[in-house]
């Protein structure tokens, strides 16, 4: 039985009432709080003006707080795809999260998060999640570029120290959006347990990013993936983030790479395994604008010089723009090269297409049902190969000519042969065509002489000798084996052999076609090899226009073919040869100096022939977008008049397409000669003389009424006109005024701040719109690559590890580098130790900095700024406070944060963020300068004077420091005088007060120190595969000898021994007489003999106890021992008695304080008894009398 599906009941909206009312006069425009402002003046005023102030500062600090330093808006019409980092410790669900974010945004499924995974979010955004490992190096270089950071973390286990080391790295490097995500909640059964968790880990996570900082909560897994409504809802909020730019990131360009291919020539792969390599990198553009042949870092390998960059059709484009809500399922794309996710890949020349196995199988099972079709499948040669291999009879009955025999005799006459040329013009080589002859060809000579020879020429070739030449010519390009020479660019390992073939053939037919053909073609193959030649003039073509030209050259060389088939013997070079001077003449007029061409080097030109598309394996059609974007850049050259001949100025048309050019013409109606008249006469025309009284008439009105009535016709019309015109110009000047007035005196509520935030914005709308109507292919010449586009870098010199230990788990950033960020120098830092670091941190022990993009190791020196100015070294760093830090390495601009570690390899327990800090200074202009103690003794004393060795070894020393001073142990001062003859660096110095023999002398002096010279960049991503986080460097003192098993000899002065002082003797003190009589009484000394041993008759006898005494003694002694036994023995004996007293008391108080609890829970039942009887009589009522 069917269940009846109950409606919900409808809303009734109310017609009556203040509601009502309200919502009325909103419909019909009106404002209910204004009419009640003015109904009730007094309701919204000001009942306090404490209140009100307080108010305002609140409102007023609000607002301040969200100001920030606005900055010019840089980001390009189609931004790079987003990207964003989920970072966390291992386990926690990175992986499985960036595979539910990519089946809720492309509904596709992804098996192998490796790489950067690209994907389309919406209508104006994309994202580009990357996994980061658990690798301290992924993590410096991924927080660099990230623009989202998602921080997963165990809700079951808490906090692990890796987030916080990356929540340190992140507020160095620029301070991204950073988002936590709490996982593995479902490990919870109780409910209280899980709101308590959840609120410790998020004031936490707030107390470590800021205040408010959103956390999101993934409660459990269904088949194996995060419930799809909160992933939906995380999906949501990253579409709509809206992202601060980072002052590193706008200010340098950089790429995260998601493909790397390796251009090594294989030849020398195969003779040298170790060679450096060739690779080329793609990936977006990101940051600012990027020049070509500029200085890079890719961090974990090196500095490099990019050698070429070219851009690409863009592999996951946005949508079009079109007004709609949601995606389609063609336009959500998934793009991630290293995960083997995208069919289509693009390259500078080709288009590569990923089938599976099976797809390939269908196509190679399935068989075609056209017979011609099935016939060129099963073809075995090619059709060249047919023809060099057919034989032909001209009459019925005669032998058949063999083409081999016409090869070798025209080889014997004029064979040409072929040389391997580099052309620097178009960065490939070339097949150049050498004939034996020496003919002197020159495409744009007119004269008689070059014609001559020509006749003579041409009247020796025939027809069948040309088609053979041509045959011939082909034959020799396919066979002729590919030579290498130094200095050209690697071929790629993926180009398809029928490319190349296709490609070499045609450069050979070009070349041949330019050399010897030129002076067969017709008049319109003429003008199509001008307009050839003028585009290969551009110095920076790109393989597809090679590909076209050298089909056009194809067609040129067998129309020609053709032509001299057709008319055998026939010699067309002397038809119009009036018409072919003039153009000569013509195009040496035109042979100017191409000024752009010399200023901004090669220029790209574009193609207006039609466009011919290529086949590969006749299945599939190349397209070119670029060449639909181009447009030829300097087709004409404005900086030569070229006079033109073909205007007949006898025809009307003629001269009246250049009659408005005079004064007599139709101008505007601001600068019209008659216009401009007729407003005078207007303005001027009628005037009185105020003096005399006389009135004087305008022209129009002492003319006679003929002519008036000849021009009220013209007037009539163009009045109207005028008025009109003149009006709008009124209303207009009046509106500039007003918007003037209203800028000047009409701030309202504008502040600096807006101002400058228009101002910005303003800015960015001009940078915006200088190249908005220009295409690529003009903007690269002047502003280099933009972010946003899709590029390929091609980088030469690469370290073979780089490709043979490649691992598309860890990221390759391109960063970068300014003018002169890839020079090498002396850097000043403030350093301040971590706190959470244990260890303090010792100059001169390495340190790995990540500063800019790099990460390498280096010396530093501690040092501290005291009072006076000067730097001191410092042999470690300071708890809790800053200083100073000299090192070497490259140069990095003032004030870009940096942080260190004292190692990358492996895993520790503790903190792994050693320091972080800022640049100060670029120059060697801080001294760091060292304390040094020189000490001495003295050997001779003399009152204030002494002579002191062993500080100094020679007299120059000595005569250095003349009137330094020194000083003692006791703090007894002094100074050097002089230098002593003997024994060698003794010196004579006065003191304050008269030296002991056991005093030190000590010299406090200072010395400068030298920053040592160490940069030793981490090379983590040469390292094989599993252990690039094991990279070690240079180490420690302290690890060398814990490693060498070295142990340190203490010194002898450290170690603790006891002290054994002699005892001292002081010799009488002596009071002279004079000074005795002086004395009080009491302070004179007394003539007191010591008094000696007692004499033995006034010694006190011993006491000897009789027999009888002793027995007493020994009795009095037994009974006193006897009773004190009894006594302590009673005493405890008590003490145990009243212990078990307590005891019983104790127990009997327990027992009544139970017998008093359960009176009162008896008494307390009773009562809500009477209590609840009392409740139940008031709710009936009161009783009714019968």
């Amino acid at each position: 039985m069917d269940k009846k599906v109950k409606e919900q009941k409808r809303h009734q909206q109310k017609h009556s009432g203040p509601k009502a009312e309200r919502k009325k006069l909103k419909k019909q425009g009106g404002s209910t709080e204004e009419d009640e402002r003015k109904r009730n003046p007094r309701a919204f005023a000001v009942q306090s003006a404490v209140r009100m102030a307080k108010m305002f500062h609140r409102s007023q600090d609000i607002k301040t707080k969200k100001h920030h330093i606005p900055l010019v808006d840089r980001t390009p019409v189609e931004p790079p795809p987003v990207v964003i980092v989920v970072v966390g410790p291992p386990k926690v669900g990175k992986s499985t999260l960036i595979r539910c974010l990519i089946k809720n945004f492309t509904r596709q499924k992804l098996g192998d998060v490796c790489g950067p995974v690209t994907i389309v979010s919406g209508k104006k955004r994309r994202l580009t999640f990357m996994e980061c490992n658990n690798d301290i190096n992924t993590m410096i270089d991924l927080a660099k570029v990230a623009d989202l950071v998602l921080m997963l973390i165990d809700a079951s286990f808490g906090f692990e120290m890796e987030t916080f080391e990356f929540l340190n790295i992140c507020q160095v490097h620029g301070s991204p959006r950073i988002m936590g995500v709490l996982t593995h909640l479902d490990s919870f059964k109780n409910n209280k347990a899980l709101r308590k968790t959840k609120k410790n880990l998020k004031h936490r996570f707030w107390t470590e990013v800021y205040q408010g900082a959103k956390l999101f909560y993934l409660s459990g897994m269904v088949y194996d993936e995060y419930q799809s409504q909160e992933v939906k809802n995380l999906g949501r909020f990253i579409s709509v983030m809206k992202f601060r730019p980072l002052v590193w990131q706008t200010s340098h360009p950089y790429v995260l790479v998601d493909r790397m291919e390796d251009l090594t020539d294989p030849e020398r792969l195969r003779t040298d395994p170790k060679c450096d390599r060739t690779v080329s990198l793609y990936g977006y553009l990101r940051g600012t604008y990027l020049k070509n042949k500029g200085q890079v870092h890719v961090p974990g390998v090196g500095d490099f010089q990019v050698a070429d960059v070219n851009f690409l059709p863009d592999p996951c484009p946005l949508p079009d723009a079109q007004k709609k809500r949601a995606l389609n399922e063609k336009e959500r794309l998934l793009y991630a090269p290293m995960a083997g996710v995208g069919g289509v890949v693009y390259d500078k020349d080709a288009v590569y297409i990923d089938l599976p196995a099976n797809h390939v199988n269908q196509q190679e099972e399935v068989q075609p049902t056209t017979e011609l079709v099935q016939s060129l499948i099963d073809a075995h040669s090619t059709l060249d190969a047919k023809m060099a291999a057919s034989k032909v009879s001209l009459f019925s009955n005669s032998t058949t000519l063999d083409p081999l025999v016409f090869d070798q005799q025209s080889r014997e006459k004029d064979c040409p042969r072929e040389e391997w040329i580099w052309d620097p013009s178009t960065q490939r080589e070339r097949r150049a065509v050498i004939f034996t002859e020496k003919e002197d060809f020159d495409e744009d000579s007119g004269s008689s002489d070059d014609e001559d020879t020509d006749q003579e020429e041409e009247e020796d070739v025939d027809q069948t000798h040309l088609s053979t030449f041509l045959r011939k010519a082909r034959a020799g390009c396919e066979g002729t084996e590919k030579s290498t020479l130094d200095g050209r660019p690697p071929v790629k390992k993926q180009k398809l052999d029928e490319q190349s073939e296709e490609w070499e053939m045609s450069t050979e037919l070009l070349a041949f076609a330019d050399s010897e053909d030129d002076l067969e073609m017709s008049e319109e193959e003429k003008d199509k090899k001008k307009e050839a030649g003028r585009e290969g003039d551009s110095g920076h073509s790109s393989v597809e226009e090679e590909d076209q030209s050298d089909d056009e050259a194809e067609e040129d060389v067998a129309a020609a073919e053709a032509s001299v088939e057709g008319e055998p013997g026939a010699l067309r070079w002397k038809d119009n040869l009036h018409k072919k001077a003039s153009e000569a003449f013509q195009r040496q007029q035109e042979a100017a100096p191409n000024l752009r061409k010399l200023v901004y080097g090669s220029v790209v030109e574009a193609d207006d022939s039609e466009e011919v598309e290529e086949e590969l394996g006749g299945l599939f059609r190349v397209s070119h977008p670029q060449k639909k974007k181009r447009v030829i850049a300097n087709y004409v050259d404005c900086s030569r008049f070229n006079p033109d001949t073909s205007h007949n100025w006898d025809l009307e048309e003629m001269l009246s397409s250049i009659r408005d050019c005079f004064v007599t013409g139709k101008w505007e109606e601001d600068q019209d000669a008659a216009a401009l008249l007729k407003e005078d006469e207007k303005l001027f025309g009628e005037f009185e003389d105020l003096e005399t009284g006389e009135v004087h008439q305008g022209l129009a009105e002492e003319n006679s009424g003929e002519e008036d009535a000849v021009h009220d016709a013209e007037d009539s019309l163009v009045k109207v006109d005028l008025e009109e015109v003149q009006k709008k110009k009124r209303l207009e000047k009046k509106r500039r005024l007003k918007e003037r007035f209203d800028a000047e005196y009409d701030d309202g509520d504008a502040t600096y701040f807006d101002d400058l935030k228009e101002e910005m914005q303003k800015q960015a709308e001009v940078n915006r719109a200088e190249f908005k109507d220009e295409d690529d292919e003009t903007r690269v010449q002047y502003e280099g690559f933009r972010p946003g586009m899709y590029i390929r870098l091609e980088i030469s010199s690469v370290p073979c590890e780089f490709v043979i230990n490649f691992d598309p788990h860890y990221p390759i950033i391109i960063g970068g580098l300014g003018s002169s960020e890839g020079n090498i120098g002396y850097l000043q830092m403030r350093l301040k130790k971590h706190r959470w670091y244990e260890r303090i941190l010792k100059t001169r022990d390495p340190l790995i900095l990540s500063l800019g993009w790099r990460r390498f190791q280096t010396i530093p020196l501690y040092h501290i700024e005291d009072h006076n100015g000067r730097h001191r070294l410092l042999k470690y760093t300071p708890q809790h406070m800053h200083c100073g830090a000299s090192i070497w390495g490259p140069i990095t601009p003032q004030g870009t944060g940096f942080l260190a570690v004292q190692s990358v390899a492996g895993m520790k327990a503790n903190f792994r963020i050693a320091a972080t800090g800022v640049i100060l200074d670029l120059d060697k202009s801080v001294i760091v300068m060292k304390k040094l103690k020189l000490i001495g003794y003295p050997y001779k004393i003399f009152k204030n004077t002494c002579f002191v060795k062993g500080m100094f070894n020679t007299v120059l020393e000595v005569a250095k420091f003349e009137g330094a001073s020194v000083r003692t142990v006791s703090g007894v001062r002094g100074q050097i005088k002089k230098a002593l003859s003997a024994p060698p660096g003794s010196y004579r110095a006065t003191f304050e007060d008269r030296l002991l023999m056991s005093d030190i002398v000590f010299l406090r002096s200072w010395y400068p120190v030298s920053v040592p010279q160490l940069y030793n960049p981490v090379t983590s991503l040469l390292l094989p595969v599993g252990q690039k986080d094991s990279w070690g460097g240079m180490r420690t003192l302290g690890q060398l000898k814990h490693d060498l098993g070295i142990r340190s000899k203490p010194s002898m002065d450290s170690l603790y021994k006891p002290v054994t002082r002699a005892q001292r003797h002081f010799n009488p003190l002596h009071i002279p007489k004079e000074l005795q009589k002086a004395l009080p009484f009491k302070s004179k000394p007394k003539q007191q003999q010591c008094k000696g041993k007692t004499p033995r008759d006034l010694q006190r006898p011993s006491v000897i106890r009789e027999p009888y005494e002793r027995k007493v003694a020994a009795l009095l002694h037994a009974l006193s021992t006897v009773h004190n036994h009894k006594r302590k023995k009673a005493h405890m004996v008590q003490h145990g008695k009243h212990k078990e007293f307590l005891q019983q008391k104790e127990k009997q108080e327990e027992a009544k304080m139970r017998r008093q609890k359960e009176a009162r829970k008896k008494l307390y039942r009773v009562m809500g008894q009477m209590e609840q009887k009392k409740h139940r009589s008031s709710l009936k009522g009161a009783p009714q009398d019968v």
